[in-house]
């Protein structure tokens, strides 16, 4: 079986074993339980997404004072949207959210926080700024470290050169943004570091990726370095360039840095780089934990992140038993 037949088929599974625990998480035993606290997941499909919601489960777990109720927006942002009103209805204690679009989600999350719930923001923000705490990757630092390493491959500061494509997360999203200016700021100071395309999305998504590629492949002679927001695209990119047989001659960057997934690629070769994206449920339950026991919280918590490359892979794999 081939790879990307492989890695289709791990997403699936993972998302499947997470919603059978979704379902299980929110109903047992809730007589017993002190507080109520909703999540309002985009998507249980990608990768990353099934990762964060077995690291919020898993963390749940710990805690038998807390009925967690986790919903699935299946990457619509009409039923993200229904999902939270659903959740503002059941009176949750406490409200953590990670929207499709931070526009989108803006007014839902203002309604739940006028109802006097304490809305946690994971991952991606919102346009208001009166909810209780953001939890998150430094998408424009991991950009900047994506763009370093970038000038750094095509030859060095002051002497790089290249033909780049850049393929986009969601152009709605505010982490595409932050991840395109931080990437940018490094790559525009290289007068021979061109651009291929002009914001082309692939909504984070492997097929649409491979398509923009496809395309970027039939129009242009020479390709150098490919930028993607996530892992998922990067790999899209490889294959589209692989089934020409030019993967080689194209250096790919990825971000979120999965263990089973962007680390995987990288120790395998068909990824350069990826940087890690941690996923920010565990983090962002114990927080809205914290603030409802009393406890004071800050109102940002920016997560880490880390350059995967080649040399430290397979280290990385060793460590979580890969």
């Amino acid at each position: 079986m081939k790879r990307r037949e492989l890695l289709k088929l791990a997403a699936v599974a993972a998302a499947l074993l997470t919603t059978t625990a979704l379902l299980t998480s929110g109903n047992a035993y809730a007589q017993d339980k002190k507080w109520k606290i909703g999540f309002s997941q985009v998507t249980t499909i990608e990768p990353w997404r099934a990762q964060f919601n077995k690291d919020i489960l898993a963390e749940a777990a710990k805690h038998p004072e807390v009925e967690l109720i986790v919903t699935d927006g299946e990457d619509k942002t009409e039923k993200q949207v229904a999902d939270v009103e659903n959740l503002i209805r059941q009176e949750v204690d406490a409200l953590l959210v990670s929207p499709k679009e931070s526009a989108g989600l803006t007014g839902v999350v203002q309604q739940a926080i006028d109802a006097k719930i304490p809305v946690f923001v994971l991952d991606r923000n919102v346009e208001t700024k009166d909810y209780t705490q953001f939890v998150g990757g430094d998408n424009k630092l991991i950009g900047r470290a994506a763009g370093e390493y970038a000038v750094e491959l095509l030859g060095g500061k002051g002497k790089a050169s290249g033909n780049v494509v850049e393929i986009w997360g969601g152009m709605g999203t505010q982490p595409a943004h932050d991840r395109h200016d931080g990437f940018h700021e490094f790559t525009d100071k290289e007068p021979g570091i061109k651009y291929l395309l002009d914001q082309q999305s692939g909504d984070w998504k492997q097929d649409q990726a491979y398509n923009i590629m496809a395309t970027a492949l039939r129009n242009n002679e020479k390709i150098d370095l490919v930028y993607g927001h996530n892992d998922p695209m990067a790999y899209g990119a490889y294959l589209a360039a692989k089934d020409v047989g030019r993967e080689k001659d194209i250096k790919f960057i990825g971000i979120d840095g999965l263990p089973n997934e962007g680390v995987q690629l990288v120790a395998n070769g068909e990824l350069t780089a990826t940087f890690t994206y941690v996923t920010p449920g565990a983090e962002g339950l114990r927080q809205a934990i914290k603030f409802l026991n009393g406890e004071k919280v800050e109102k940002t918590i920016t997560l880490p992140t880390q350059k995967i490359t080649k040399e430290n892979a397979a280290q990385i794999l060793k460590e979580h038993g890969l």
